[in-house]
């Protein structure tokens, strides 16, 4: 059950959201999790700011999950999610990724 929430600072289309989707639904299976349950959110055109800047391209991608993965897992992860915002022009060094792990996970009517 995760759901990866991406707030990104430049303005994508229909088509860069779908594809990054696409490449999201590949990736979560690094931290053990299958696409079938993935949720994606993209919030584009969103104003981020970093040491007191505003970068032209930047993005805050939080990944949440039920259970647990790995630090390895994690790593790769962030190295994955940071490759594919590069594809969309969003350097690494613009790209906060954030892990949380949940317990209590609720969906169809009742926990898991």
């Amino acid at each position: 059950m995760p759901y990866i929430d991406c707030k990104v600072s430049k303005k994508l289309s229909d088509g860069e959201k779908d594809e990054i989707k696409s490449q999201l639904g590949k990736a979560v299976s690094i931290i053990g999790k299958p696409e079938f349950y993935l949720m994606v959110g993209i919030e584009d055109d969103y104003t981020l700011y970093m040491g007191g800047k505003h970068p032209d391209a930047a993005a805050f991608v939080s990944v949440s999950l039920y259970g647990s993965s790995t630090p390895s897992n994690y790593k790769k992860m962030t190295a994955e999610i940071c490759g594919i915002m590069k594809k969309y022009g969003i350097e690494g060094s613009n790209v906060y990724v954030t892990y949380s792990e949940v317990e209590n996970w609720g969906w169809n009517g009742s926990n898991f």
